[in-house]
Order: C-alpha cells, then structure tokens, then sequence
C-alpha cells in the first residue's frame, strides 16, 4: 500500500510538472514592462504596423515593414526596459549606436522561432547566455541617445521570425554581430509572411 500511495504521488507530481513546463513554454509575455506584461497593451508608433510600406530613404530601400515598432510605455527617459517574450537564447549581438540589435533563439512546444530588437540601449547580456522572459536584456534610448542619434528612434522595432535568420562573418565593428534577418528584403506580403510572424498576432494567440 505504501509503495501504491508513493507511485501515486510521483506521478501526480510529475503530471503537474509537466503541465507547468508546457504552460511556461506556450505562454509569452509582451517585451515592456506594462502591468502584467500583457500583448494588448502594447502600442505602437505611426508607421509601426507589421506589413506596411516604407518608401525608400538614402541607404534603405523601399520594403514591407518585417516587424512592429513599440512605444515607450511611459515617460521614462531614464532607464525604460526591454525583456525577451519567452525563454531564450542570445545568438546576436550589435552595439553600434542607433542600430543596437538582438537577436534570439527560442523553443515553442515543438517548434523554434527568432526574435529580434532594434534601436536599443545597454545591452546587458552576452551571445550564448541564456536569458528568461523576466530577464532585463536591454532599454529604451535616454533623452541623451535620442538627442544624438534623432528622436525618430524613440521606439524599439521588434520582430518575430519564422526561419532563422541568415548567418554573416562578424567584423571589427560588430565581433559579436553573428546573424542578420531580412529586414530590408520582403517586397510583398506573400514574401513577408513566409518569413515573419506579425507579432502582435503571434503574441495574442499564446496570451
């Protein structure tokens, strides 16, 4: 009997344990720090929609917006935080001014998707760490950054990506930028969507 009991309790244990685990890998969190880090209460700028068309400027050619681009949640000019949606690995890293960039590998279920964020300041983890969803990993420019690189960088772009991204040789001004996504690549949405989940879709439907 007590060898029937000790059974039954491991394996309501590990029926539990498994559940949570399979809970923790389907739920994802918005990237800011909002009240429970809810996707419905991001916000985005003007032109931050996933999919729509930027015109061509010098330097970057016309293209389909691969991501969203996230309004500051508050006021706070200081030290505003960025987290990964889900627990993950940093695979990239750039740290070059205005075009700060991560990217992460992360585990769903059964199935693997990236996740990139630009225009981001002080980077605070290293490639090959592994990082949870309430792991500060970087934060929105301070009214100093903006007032250098322009405040139209008063936002942070963030995809989702359903292919990894593209590998590159690293360089004497990115050593640790080893990965790269089609930002710039998707003319249509039929491309598009064959590359990026829209994010706030994506993010809504594993709330």
């Amino acid at each position: 009997m007590k060898d029937y009991k000790r059974i039954t309790l491991l394996s309501i244990i590990l029926l539990w344990l498994t559940t949570s685990c399979n809970n923790s890998e389907t739920s994802l969190l918005s990237p800011i720090a909002t009240q429970n880090r809810t996707p419905s209460q991001i916000q985005l700028t003007e032109i931050g929609d996933f999919g729509i068309e930027r015109k061509a400027r010098p330097g970057i050619p016309a293209h389909l917006h691969t991501g969203i681009d996230i309004k500051r949640p508050g006021n706070n000019y200081i030290h505003e935080p960025i987290f990964p949606i889900a627990t993950g690995t940093i695979i990239s890293k750039r740290k070059d001014g205005p075009y700060a960039q991560l990217i992460l590998e992360h585990k769903l279920e059964r199935d693997s998707f990236w996740t990139l964020y630009e225009h981001i300041a002080e980077i605070l983890v290293e490639v090959g760490q592994t990082v949870e969803p309430n792991t500060e990993i970087a934060r929105y420019f301070n009214k100093e950054e903006l007032d250098l690189y322009g405040w139209q960088f008063d936002h942070f772009h963030f995809e989702i990506l359903k292919s990894a991204p593209s590998p590159i040789p690293p360089n004497s001004k990115t050593p640790e930028r080893y990965f790269i996504s089609n930002t710039l690549n998707c003319h249509d949405m039929e491309e598009l969507t064959s590359h990026f989940y829209d994010p706030l879709i994506f993010l809504s439907s594993k709330e």
